[in-house]
């Protein structure tokens, strides 16, 4: 038999007239995807098996005896593949008359209005008018547990869901009941997705209105929402997200791919913990003055008499940072306590969980006991922990220091009400007001990490960047811009203009983020190990 040699890496054929080469073991709707065309997919999901049922999927293959699953066909050499020839659209138009012949036409009232596959598929090639005449089957809704609704009337029964709970939350919690027309999807148990951490994702895989989430139901249209990339803050594995907003509020957090961290997935913790970034009653001016004398002022006026404050400033300086401030905050807040004198601590708080979830099919994905962002950025950067496991104590130091204190991002919540009294200067940096920051000489008002541009550390050692979704309240300004100015005025320098700026400088000055810049970091991250070798 003759020797051919090792087969190639990669194959060529030519889908719709257009010569592609692919890896091999390139599926034919890959394939497809390479060169801009979309094959219209249900059941198919790059994070799930391929069932191939759903039939919607179905090319052309010169020399096949039959219309071919593009979900599951591989790329071969040589394959002429054509997508949209008249048999593969005549298939589509029959498989989504199939699909309406029972799905209800409620899209003005449906909450996947504007995302729906079905929506879009029947748009662009299905029928113009329905031909059935019998009524419609009536499911109704069913209540799954958790935040998770179903609408039996709507599934088009491609098992994403199940598949989900399956093979990748290895909770199957979910199946298909009954046969035919009259399959639906049910829970195993009367506890339903209840307690279940990652059962929020079958909402977001649902290619129709199917299943839905309690805590977006009817709160906005698809289309009036603005996507704006940013990282999760939950925990400190910094799941990709997108922040959903709309009228400057958060209406939602949606997982954002990326296979290094969390794949397709975030867990229901992250999912629902972001009411607090709509919370009102933020600080929204700069004031100066402790107790009765304290004033609210411009924040020209405050930094110039900060300015003066600190450059007269003596002996030991104490910090306090947190794990939920940026790397860029976190930085300007250092540089600001080493251009005023002899920093004697420097540590921040976070509380932690019991124990970590791991999402058992994606072992990269796990809920950490660290519950905020940036505790591996913080520690880099200099800072200790302190405290307790939920986050509290641990400034007792601090409290009764009479030296210059700066706390930035710290809501100091648990602290008495006396804590800093005894400081000679006491300036605090946050978002929300604190009794125990009433003895602060200036209170300055800074953005949450919704409503501005910066990095964070995940648990992997991985520096990933946000971008702002919502306008700042009032005269609120990112951290690295406030305590920036200080630094730069303090050691003669220029104000930095951007997040980059400040990033620039802390590449400069601190070895573990040396050889990072700013835009090789991007929407996806890179990790610290990479850059360094």
């Amino acid at each position: 038999m003759p020797d051919n040699g090792p087969r190639a890496d990669t194959v060529t054929l030519t889908i719709d007239g257009r010569e592609v080469t692919v890896p091999r073991g390139t599926s034919l709707l890959h394939a497809a995807e390479t060169q801009g065309t979309t094959v219209p997919h249900y059941c198919y999901h790059p994070g799930l098996s391929a069932p191939a049922q759903c039939r919607i999927c179905l090319v052309e293959v010169e020399g096949a005896p039959k219309l071919q699953p593009s979900c599951v066909t591989m790329a071969e050499d040589g394959q002429v593949v054509h997508t949209d020839s008249p048999a593969a659209r005549r298939m589509r138009q029959g498989v989504l008359e199939f699909y309406l012949v029972n799905h209800p036409l409620d899209c003005p009232i449906c909450d996947m209005s504007g995302e729906c596959k079905l929506q879009d598929y029947v748009f662009d090639e299905g029928r113009e008018h329905g031909r059935g005449r019998e009524p419609k089957r009536v499911f109704g809704r069913d209540d799954f547990g958790g935040d998770v609704l179903y609408y039996g009337d709507r599934c088009v029964m491609c098992t994403r869901c199940v598949r989900f709970m399956d093979e990748v939350a290895r909770d199957s919690r979910l199946t298909v009941v009954e046969r035919g027309s009259r399959a639906v999807i049910d829970t195993f148990f009367d506890s339903g997705l209840e307690g279940a951490s990652f059962a929020g994702n079958v909402v977001d895989i649902c290619p129709v209105g199917a299943l839905v989430s309690k805590d977006f139901l009817h709160k906005a249209r698809a289309w009036d929402l603005d996507h704006t990339p940013s990282v999760c803050t939950s925990c400190s594995q910094g799941c990709n997200i997108e922040l959903h907003t709309r009228d400057n509020l958060v209406q939602r957090l949606m997982p954002r791919e990326n296979q290094e961290v969390n794949g397709h997935w975030m867990c229901d913790y992250g999912r629902a913990n972001y009411e607090w970034m709509n919370r009102p009653g933020r600080l929204e001016a700069p004031m100066a003055g402790r107790g009765g004398e304290r004033r609210a002022v411009d924040w020209k006026t405050a930094l110039e008499h900060l300015f003066v404050r600190l450059q007269g400033g003596t002996g030991d300086v104490m910090v306090v940072g947190s794990a939920e401030a940026s790397n860029e905050g976190l930085a300007a807040l250092g540089w600001v306590g080493e251009a005023v004198g002899t920093v004697s601590a420097r540590v921040f708080r976070s509380p932690r969980a019991d124990d970590e979830e791991p999402l058992p099919g994606y072992p990269l994905l796990v809920r950490r006991r660290d519950l905020a962002p940036n505790v591996d950025g913080a520690g880099l950067l200099g800072f200790e922990r302190a405290g307790d496991d939920t986050g509290a104590g641990g400034l007792e130091a601090v409290a009764g220091h009479d030296g210059i204190v700066l706390v930035l991002g710290d809501g100091l919540a648990d602290q008495d009400v006396r804590f800093g009294a005894s400081a000679g200067l006491f300036v605090y940096l946050g978002s929300f007001d604190s009794p125990a920051a009433r003895n602060a000489d200036y209170v300055l008002p800074v953005t949450t990490f919704a409503e501005e541009e910066g990095s964070f550390v995940n648990a992997q050692g991985r520096v990933q960047r946000f971008w702002p979704g919502l306008r700042p309240p009032g005269s609120a300004r990112p951290a690295w811009l406030v305590l920036g100015a200080l630094a730069a005025a303090l050691q003669g320098g220029r104000t930095p203009a951007s997040a980059a700026e400040v990033f620039a400088g802390l590449e400069a000055g601190c070895a573990a983020f040396a050889g990072l810049s700013y835009d090789a970091i991007g929407e996806s991250g890179v990790r610290l190990e990479a850059v360094h070798g």
